[in-house]
């Protein structure tokens, strides 16, 4: 039960009608603002976490996503995107419409979070029209920034805003249970559900427990000790959370290595890093231009700037502490601010993200709320709607241009180029989309240009190799193969092109060391255990090229051209029976393969079995009537049987 002595955060005393009304505007706009991005592909991180997420094809392996990937120890995320695997499969258009519908709720939840925290005698007592309209128009400048595109028509950023979904449900299920009333437990449970879930979506949310213990502090009244005890429970819950949550985040082992302090970026460099970012996403919350999808892996390089960027930072760090000292509400949005940053924005680095805007989702709503009060206090209450209203449709036209970028995988990473000229990884991203269009000569020379940015980057020296390869210059793929390699040795997709690369070059024993490589780091590639096989039947060595191909026919049964070469390598070892099975098992997968059914034909004639190697050879040239071989394998069973039958 409630604590008679508990104070409760003030009860809306606008009529039912306009919160529910505005609620609909609210949704609404953002529907209308993101609507572009329903038809947008998987871009980016996409491909590893939904794509190629195998885990997501059945809801009992949802909640145990893959290793390395965005999803890695984040499985409410997971089974998210496997409810949508259930509906669309591999169609877009289902995963982008889930995150419009997430992103519509957290804004419905803030509104809900802000119009009862503005009815507290802490904030000034405004639950009628006023704190309403506040409550609004924060809420809509928060839904409709550009700053959001990121979160939103992302995919995979989901992680950001289904755990700010959670993080804002947390806070206001804790408001509606402070309130009171009948329904007080049942608001607790929801509470501590929502944070739950959240510590499942994504590790910033660690820090809700803090601020929801911060709200009570700061607008409920009383010590933070009285404020632990009048709820003892409900927070003893909340910190409960973080045990599964440390699970998930040891699990995860440091998202593949790219986060931690054993990352390749250190701690200092990315602190330093982060003074700059964060100045920069406060710029961007006035005037979000411009809006970059990937920032790159560029360390702060100015000592000035650093310093200057530093100065803010430390500037609004000092203000929060004093005013979170003295309970104002404008400290707890300085501290909602920078609390929800410090995980991915302090000490802790992220080798693969150093700035990212989808950061700034929940970090948003303190710096629109502060506008909207501002916008409130100059404008009063007849010139405030207009002047919010006004302001909501210039950021939802600079959103629904900025979704634009997001239209391709090609408008995404020249959007990325054009603005951060000096990112390796877009040059590199765009080289791999032009090879995928056949352009190999465009994707060498922005490969190139990725490697003059930044010469160890391995990927950059792989896909130059893979271009090099596809133009017939082996040799040369070999050389780019090796550089990849002192960077990434233990990457068997590399082993694998070069093996193919020497390959094509007729060095048969250096392919088939590199295929063994591949094999040795990842047993389960069967393209390497073919490709040694053709290896090993080039320099003579059937014994382990049947070896090979039984092993990929093991492994793949339905793949035929193993079954054909393993039943040509046993009919050369005279194994004659075992290769008539093999290629009446590669007919069986595709009986319109004439040449199969003529290699069948000529086992069955060296085994003396002319009746069954004459239907072979007919079957042969039904199939494909200029089939000269066949024809002539023909010629030669009617010359057998006639000297078989000559007296």
């Amino acid at each position: 039960m409630n604590d008679p002595t508990t104070p409760r955060p003030g009860a809306p005393s606008a009529p039912g009608w306009q919160i529910l009304a505005l609620a609909a505007v609210l949704a609404c706009a953002v529907a209308a603002t993101f609507a572009r991005g329903l038809r947008g592909p998987f871009l980016y991180d996409d491909v590893d976490s939904i794509a190629g997420n195998e885990s997501i094809r059945r809801l009992a392996t949802a909640f145990s996503p893959p290793f390395g990937a965005t999803v890695s120890g984040r499985p409410v995320l997971n089974a998210t995107f496997a409810l949508n695997y259930l509906v669309s499969g591999s169609a877009t258009w289902s995963y982008h419409a889930l995150n419009i519908a997430i992103h519509a709720a957290a804004a419905l939840a803030l509104f809900g979070v802000l119009r009862r925290t503005l009815g507290t005698a802490a904030a000034g007592g405004r639950g009628g029209g006023d704190g309403l309209l506040i409550s609004f128009g924060a809420a809509l400048l928060w839904a409709v920034h550009p700053l959001q595109v990121e979160s939103v028509t992302y995919a995979v950023q989901r992680a950001e805003s289904l755990m700010g979904l959670f993080y804002l449900l947390t806070l206001y299920a804790f408001i509606r249970r402070a309130a009171g009333g009948r329904g007080a437990w049942a608001w607790g449970v929801a509470s501590v559900g929502a944070c739950l879930l959240g510590m499942g979506t994504k590790e910033v949310m660690a820090t809700a427990p803090f601020v929801v213990l911060l709200y009570d502090w700061t607008f409920l009244g009383g010590s933070l000790a009285q404020c632990l005890r009048r709820a003892r429970a409900l927070y003893a819950a909340y910190a409960a959370c973080w045990i599964p949550l440390a699970f998930l985040v040891a699990r995860a082992g440091g998202r593949g290595g790219s986060a931690g302090f054993g990352s390749a970026v250190p701690w200092w460099a990315y602190l330093l890093t982060q003074f700059t970012a964060i100045a920069h996403y406060l710029r961007l919350c006035v005037w979000p231009r411009p809006l970059v999808g990937d920032y790159g892996r560029i360390l702060a390089g100015d000592p000035l700037e650093v310093v200057l960027c530093a100065a803010i930072v430390l500037s609004l760090v000092a203000a929060a502490v004093a005013l979170v000292r003295r309970r104002s509400p404008f400290g707890f949005l300085a501290a909602w601010f920078l609390v929800i940053l410090a995980p991915s924005s302090s000490v802790i680095p992220v080798s693969t993200e150093i700035m990212a805007e989808h950061r700034m989702y929940l970090p948003l709503a303190a710096v629109a709320t502060l506008g909207a009060l501002a916008l409130a206090a100059v404008l009063g209450r007849k010139l405030f709607p207009v002047a919010v209203f006004a302001a909501a449709a210039a950021l939802a036209i600079l959103s629904a241009r900025r979704i634009r970028a997001y239209d391709s995988a090609f408008a995404f990473w020249s959007d990325v180029a054009r603005k951060v000229p000096a990112n390796a990884g877009a040059w590199n991203n765009l080289g791999i989309i032009l090879a995928g269009r056949g352009d190999q000569k465009g994707a060498i020379e922005d490969y190139l240009r990725a490697l003059s940015i930044a010469p160890n980057y391995a990927y950059a020296h792989y896909n130059l190799g893979n271009s090099l390869k596809a133009t017939g210059h082996p040799a040369e793929a070999v050389q780019q193969y090796e550089k990849a390699l002192l960077f990434q040795p233990a990457d068997p997709s590399i082993h694998y092109n070069m093996a193919n690369a020497l390959a094509l070059e007729k060095r048969w024993y250096a392919a088939a060391a590199e295929y063994r490589e591949a094999l040795r780091l990842d047993p389960g590639r069967m393209d390497a255990m073919f490709n040694l096989g053709d290896a090993m039947v080039s320099v003579g060595n059937l014994k382990e090229a049947a070896a090979a191909y039984g092993a990929v026919a093991g492994r793949r049964p339905d793949f035929a051209d193993a079954r054909v070469n393993y039943g040509s390598v046993l009919a050369e070892q005279g194994r004659l029976a075992e290769a008539v099975l093999q290629f009446r098992e590669a007919l069986r997968i595709d009986p319109m393969a004439a040449d199969v059914h003529n290699d069948l034909g000529s086992v069955l004639a060296e085994g003396g079995r002319w009746g069954e190697a004459r239907a072979e050879f007919d079957e042969a040239l039904r199939l494909r009537p200029d089939y000269a071989q066949a024809r002539d394998n023909l010629r030669r069973i009617d010359a057998l049987e006639q000297a078989h039958t000559r007296p």
